[in-house]
């Protein structure tokens, strides 16, 4: 054990640059980044982001591991990850408002015809276009918890109708929320732009394919639907959303992530004049925000106190 009486933290993030994190860890505990061992006894909790398959298996005193995304498909996807080991997900204000920010901006981009201005200003174009008014359109939140909900709070401010679509029925003020699939046509048939925010989970990879995005309104405002997916990759098919903005089932997405990250340099989605893209930045994880949380939950699980934000299993979130 670390030399302070408690256990010793394992950080493990593939593909991230680890330094911060390891460092406001290490403020308050010990830190490593490799354990003494497969079985090293020393190690109390863990701090996780696609960790190598079979790292945490055979830890004997680990007592949780924190998920450094907001996703946790990583975990719950890695047969080696003891099934009895409690896994706490992010819930942080700065992880929600960051995608807050990001579904705001492109629900903004798309109702003001952000890509047509940009267009014509590569020819000097110089065009008006009318406007609707946002209470014209309505934005389908797919995926209605934390982040959904926080989302729709501010796109209410904003005056823009809002429907929330969740496995089980929530009740939020101002939005028409829809549950279970009896739900979701209702729910798709109402929305001009559909906000993807859904955890992957065997029952929602590949949810979004043609069939679901020929189900948004028709009509509408905007010239037709808009898809932004800022989730998980794997709950898109990617060859369906391009076959739906060139048969016009879909008008324009903006697409935060992807079945393949990095994005290969040979998809189309690069190219496409109605796709705008970022690289999985819509709320990234900031460990000056999320390690102290991390850290307070593990100093009240060692005193007695339960974990918070634990997964489900059975719902895969």
């Amino acid at each position: 054990m670390a030399g302070n009486g408690r256990g010793r933290v394992l950080l493990s993030a593939t593909g991230m640059d680890t330094g911060d994190w390891l460092a406001l860890l290490s403020s308050r505990r010990e830190a490593i980044l490799e354990p003494d061992g497969a079985d090293d006894p020393s190690i109390s909790y863990a701090v996780a982001w696609k960790p190598p398959p079979g790292l945490l298996s055979g830890l004997p005193n680990l007592k949780a591991i924190f998920s450094i995304g907001a996703g946790v498909d990583h975990l719950i996807g890695d047969n080696t990850v003891p099934p009895e080991i409690p896994v706490v997900r992010v819930v942080n204000p700065n992880l929600s408002q960051h995608m807050c920010e990001y579904i705001v901006w492109r629900v903004l981009d798309h109702h003001r015809r952000g890509r047509t201005y940009r267009s014509q200003q590569v020819g000097r174009n110089w065009r008006g276009h009318p406007q609707p008014t946002s209470d014209e359109v309505t934005v389908g939140i797919m995926g209605f918890g934390e982040l959904g909900s926080a989302v729709a709070e501010k796109l209410l401010a904003l005056g823009f109708s809002v429907h929330g679509w969740s496995r089980s029925l929530r009740e939020f003020d101002g939005i028409i929320c829809h549950a279970g699939e009896r739900g979701l046509e209702p729910f798709l048939a109402a929305s001009d732009i559909l906000v993807v925010l859904l955890p992957l989970t065997a029952a929602t990879t590949g949810i979004v394919d043609h069939s679901l995005l020929a189900k948004l309104k028709r009509g509408g405002p905007l010239g037709g639907p808009v898809l932004i997916n800022a989730g998980r990759g794997k709950l898109q098919k990617e060859a369906d959303i391009l076959r739906a903005l060139d048969d016009g089932t879909l008008v324009e997405a903006s697409l935060d992530v992807f079945e393949t990250e990095p994005l290969p340099e040979s998809s189309p989605l690069w190219d496409h004049p109605h796709v705008f893209i970022t690289p999985h930045a819509a709320a990234e994880s900031d460990p000056r925000f999320l390690v102290p949380a991390m850290l307070d939950q593990m100093d009240a699980h060692d005193r007695g106190e339960p974990l918070q934000n634990l997964i489900d299993r059975s719902a895969g979130y």
